[in-house]
């Protein structure tokens, strides 16, 4: 893998707060880190810690304060309104943690869809169903074209989350970030979605970015951990060597806390 590749996705000093005065809150304190080309990476830290910050300002939903983000040696700063927000619909895809909040109630999925891909290109509903059809067949969703003319309070909880799904990779595009997408699914729909974001990654080469405080989780999918608290980075390296290795005494701490919870409720 060349420098670049491993360079695909690169944030430096990211930083971000809310609010001003004495209520200012910071909550990215500096943020670097990269991740390579078709690399999982996980995102470990207490609630507070900027995850879900940081995954809102790489997908374009908010932006930094400073800092910088660059994918494929592209600068999200330095590109036009009009480039950036093709940039984001194209290149990263975002599927979160509750998708049936994110979807329009009164709209049929299928709709919803294509109006989201012909923002982006020139392309008629039937072709937008034959590209949704095949990522859905590729994630378990056999009968798609009765999803496609469904409305999201018609479909379950494990059904909306894998529209999420299509929805982000519709595009194929070379970065996915995913807030938390198992949490509000039963067990075994969990690890349904988490084979299926597997097989997306494999199918597409596609880099992914994901939140999730399950460790059975992150041990099967994640290539590279990055522990967060109060904004920083406090670890960051291979699974293996962060989940069972580690020497930063916060990371150590982390684990044990997890492995404690696990004995509890055994």
């Amino acid at each position: 893998m060349s420098e670049e590749e491993k360079k695909f996705l690169e944030i430096v000093d990211l930083k971000k707060g809310f609010g001003s005065g004495e209520t200012r809150q910071e909550v990215l304190r500096g943020m670097n880190f990269s991740v390579a080309k078709g690399e999982f990476c996980v995102l470990l830290g207490p609630s507070g810690s900027g995850k879900s910050t940081l995954l809102n300002i790489i997908g374009g939903i908010d932006s930094a304060d400073c800092g910088y983000i660059s994918i494929n040696g592209d600068k999200l700063e330095d590109m036009s309104e009009k480039k950036l927000r093709r940039y984001l619909g194209t290149e990263i895809g975002m599927v979160f943690q509750d998708c049936k909040a994110a979807l329009c109630p009164v709209r049929k999925i299928g709709v919803q869809i294509h109006e989201a891909v012909s923002a982006h290109e020139k392309i008629s509903k039937k072709e937008t169903r034959i590209r949704a059809g095949e990522i859905m067949k590729k994630i378990g969703m056999d009968d798609y074209e009765r999803v496609l003319d469904s409305y999201p309070f018609e479909l379950s909880g494990g059904m909306n989350q894998r529209v999420g799904i299509c929805a982000a990779m519709i595009m194929h595009p070379n970065l996915l970030l995913a807030d938390e997408p198992t949490s509000a699914l039963d067990v075994t729909v969990q690890k349904q979605v988490v084979e299926e974001l597997l097989m997306m990654r494999k199918e597409y080469q596609t880099a992914m970015i994901l939140v999730t405080h399950n460790i059975g989780v992150v041990r099967a999918m994640a290539d590279r951990i990055l522990v967060l608290q109060n904004g920083t980075v406090r670890d960051y390296g291979e699974t293996k060597n962060v989940l069972d290795h580690s020497q930063d005494p916060y990371t150590q701490k982390l684990m044990n806390s997890v492995l404690h919870l696990k004995r509890e409720h055994i």
